[in-house]
């Protein structure tokens, strides 16, 4: 698609956000790195090893569900969801670990290396590791750590070293902060494999790029059950790499109106969320530019949300360019419209979904009732089994 050729620009911008501000130590391993992947992404060998991959190892393409008992419940808008929950190791991050993986085995590197917040990505990154015969570090924050306890166990089946981070706010931000920190000194032979369309580029051209197929598949599996295109297309945003897997489908469909989810925690008031977009302003954080959620000194501020995969307070730049731009709409949904979605997707579906994915399906139980004969595609970027002891022990079974 046109978009996705043009964008980014060689520096690494969408617009006025994104590009490479690193220390000069990292400068020349970041080079390496875009060199590698726009010579790899061309490369016959590495395409065809990658979608066999994706066909053979991770289960892809995933489904799209027509959501008939969710609908009826709103009686308004037709829901679908593009099931990455079924995606192998249960959400969407799979799909650039694997090429993140294929990536570092072509560059001759010996280990994969990240941050997590949700453990999702620390999950599938692991997972790539064992695949590819890696050694891997996962940076995680402490309280993410006591949220998503299954997923830690999970990393450490799979073989990987959990890194606790205990300074700061212990979460998502501070995981990226000791990540690199531990990169610096292992750069020569360890791939940096960022977890969402953030960081220095290239990362979030690449990691789009690799979850692109999200939307590839979702555009022609909706036309094929339907006959036509969604009228709204939805998904979380936290770094936003889910996101910007469905929107790529649709980015150039006019008609489609794109919608960005964000979480708004308790309230609006800083601190109590992680919305971004919604009350942020332009700065940078970690090596790129884009909107940043500010204290009063202008440092990133600290957030909360129920779903430790969206406590970030910054978001991929190309988010921030196509907010800018007016092409996708960012909302937000709070911890208590997530909650109640994570329950009524439970019990009216039979489908447990993330937290992340509940702030979506929250803005599609909103937004049907608005839309009565509209057609609301969501994407449910992740399954909810990492969550259940910590919903449960918290909140109850719903009601």
């Amino acid at each position: 698609m046109g978009y996705l050729k043009s964008t980014p620009n060689a520096e690494g911008f969408f617009g006025e956000y994104g590009g490479a501000d690193l220390p000069p130590p990292l400068v020349p391993h970041f080079k390496e790195i875009t060199d590698a992947y726009l010579r790899l992404s061309k490369s016959a060998d590495f395409i065809a090893e990658l979608r066999y991959i994706r066909k053979h190892f991770q289960g892809r393409p995933t489904p799209v569900s027509h959501l008939k008992n969710l609908s009826d419940l709103c009686s308004g808008a037709q829901i679908y969801a593009k099931r990455e929950d079924l995606n192998h190791t249960g959400a969407h991050k799979l799909n650039h670990c694997m090429a993140e993986g294929l990536l570092a085995k072509y560059m001759g590197k010996k280990k994969l290396m990240a941050e997590t917040g949700a453990g999702q990505h620390g999950v599938a990154l692991a997972t790539a590791a064992a695949y590819f015969g890696l050694e891997c570090e996962i940076h995680m924050g402490e309280i993410d750590i006591a949220k998503e306890a299954p997923n830690v166990t999970r990393m450490k089946l799979l073989g990987a070293t959990v890194v606790p981070v205990g300074f700061g706010g212990r979460s998502l931000k501070e995981a990226v902060d000791s990540c690199f920190q531990s990169y610096v000194s292992q750069a020569d032979t360890a791939l940096f494999a960022i977890g969402s369309v953030v960081g220095p580029h290239p990362f979030p051209r690449m990691v789009r790029d690799f979850q692109h197929v999200i939307g590839v598949e979702a555009r022609e599996q909706f036309l094929e059950m339907t006959g036509e295109l969604p009228d709204i297309v939805a998904a979380c945003v936290g770094g936003g790499s889910n996101a910007m897997g469905l929107f790529s489908g649709f980015i150039e469909d006019k008609d489609v109106a794109l919608y960005g989810v964000e979480p708004l925690g308790t309230s609006s008031k800083l601190g109590d969320h992680a919305a971004t977009i919604t009350y942020g302003e332009d700065g940078d954080i970690h090596g790129f530019r884009t909107i940043v959620l500010k204290d009063a000194e202008g440092n990133p501020a600290p957030v909360h949300t129920v779903a430790s995969g969206l406590d970030y307070p910054g978001v991929g730049p190309e988010h921030a360019h196509l907010h800018r731009t007016g092409r996708v709409t960012y909302t937000a949904a709070s911890d208590k419209e997530a909650l109640d979605a994570f329950y009524k997707l439970s019990r009216h579906e039979g489908i447990i979904p993330a937290l992340e994915s509940a702030h979506a399906v929250a803005f599609a139980i909103r937004e049907a009732k608005a839309h009565p004969g509209k057609s609301i595609l969501i994407n449910l970027s992740g399954r909810g089994d990492k969550d259940i002891d910590y919903v449960t022990e918290t909140y109850g079974f719903g009601a």
